[in-house]
């Protein structure tokens, strides 16, 4: 597969959890950055003006908060550029409270196929002490309304181990949003990044997170909750109904390859993985100058390639495949990591046969841990 990822940074307040590239929005800026993005387009579309594009995702930030005429024209010149496959999965990540019917519409109409909502809480108080800019009977009406529009493909975003946020909140969460029968299901347990807001709350000791054995419990109950309704499990964080994982996200994790659009974007091509400029200044400078806004390029060589593949294949549930492995690589990968494999094993943490090798469920719970014992 072969994908497109296009970030879009404003926001109309960042959440005190959040540190990707994302900006409060300032309209003129957007009409600037909007320009660039169009002629970044462009600097790519011709030497993959015959790929087949597989997968698009609108990411920020967030991107809900285009009108329906920026949806429109970023979806023309896309379709212009590049050759969709008749399959071509389309995700806009969106947020309660910057869209509307009419807004849902225009994604409809020109081609957006898949949703991605933020909720994290179905709890007010949770939601405001994040800083997110709705409540959950916004978010609610929207799913509601995306619905009678068409949309047949939609994740829900939802985060546990929040600030004060206890069990039966979880419990209550995934009982709501499963009422509402979205086709995917992505729960993420929160990291307290380095530079958010919600990270100088806890250094100043305004909240307590839960326990690493609570956490891990409310893991196994929201993977056993998910699979009675209907949702396998098929990558460390997000579960689905049948047919209906994320193809986007499936690239990264199987290390495929994607070009990445907008400031702060990175991009994985061949042998190269690349981020672009982050700084909004910088990125327009450079597309003002018929640059490619890269900011860094990295060449990976095999061994940290196959220290990605490593890395990114066992966070789904299927493991890396071993045939794959090798006739990309040449080598075994069980003979590759022996020792380190047949530890793991006798401690529960992976499990092999002549197909894959696998994280357990044990394993999934102390995923990090496992990936440093392999690769180390």
């Amino acid at each position: 597969m072969f994908g497109i990822y296009i970030h879009i940074p404003f926001c109309v307040k960042k959440c005190k959890y959040c540190d990707f590239n994302s900006f409060n929005m300032n309209l003129n800026e957007k009409k600037i950055y909007l320009e660039d993005l169009k002629k970044e387009i462009e600097m790519y579309s011709s030497d993959y003006k015959n790929k087949k594009i597989d997968t698009i995702f609108f990411g920020g930030g967030t991107p809900s908060i285009l009108t329906s005429k920026e949806i429109e024209d970023l979806m023309r010149i896309l379709k212009e550029k590049f050759n969709f496959s008749k399959e071509v999965e389309i995700t806009m990540e969106c947020n309660p409270g910057t869209i509307d019917r009419e807004k849902l519409q225009t994604m409809k109409i020109n081609g957006i196929n898949r949703l991605s909502i933020g909720l994290q809480a179905v709890q007010n108080s949770h939601l405001k002490y994040i800083g997110r800019i709705h409540t959950y009977e916004e978010f609610e009406k929207n799913f509601k309304e995306a619905r009678t529009i068409g949309f047949d493909n939609i994740n829900i975003d939802l985060m546990f181990d929040l600030p004060n946020q206890t069990e039966d909140d979880w419990k209550e969460s995934l009982k709501k949003v499963v009422k509402l029968n979205p086709e995917h299901i992505s729960a993420y347990s929160l990291i307290l990044e380095e530079g958010t807001e919600l990270f100088e709350m806890y250094n100043r000791e305004e909240f307590s997170l839960m326990d690493e054995n609570k956490d891990i419990d409310m893991y196994e109950y929201t993977i056993n909750y998910l699979r009675e309704n209907g949702y396998n499990q098929y990558e460390i964080s997000n579960y689905a109904k049948k047919d209906k994982e994320c193809k986007h996200n499936i690239i990264y994790w199987k290390c495929e390859n994607y070009i990445g659009l907008g400031a702060g974007a990175s991009g994985y091509l061949g042998k190269e993985r690349y981020t672009n400029e982050m700084n909004l200044s910088d990125y327009h400078k450079k597309i003002y100058n018929n640059q490619k806004p890269i900011m860094s390029i990295e060449m990976l060589s095999e061994e940290e390639m196959i220290e990605e593949k490593v890395f990114m294949n066992l966070r789904m549930n299927e493991g890396i495949n071993r045939k794959e492995f090798k006739e990309k690589f040449g080598i075994d990968f069980y003979e590759k990591y022996k020792n380190k494999i047949d530890t793991l094993k006798e401690r529960n943490l992976l499990t092999i046969d002549d197909i894959s090798i696998k994280l357990t469920q044990k394993g999934r719970e102390i995923s990090n841990n496992v990936f440093l014992e392999i690769l180390s």
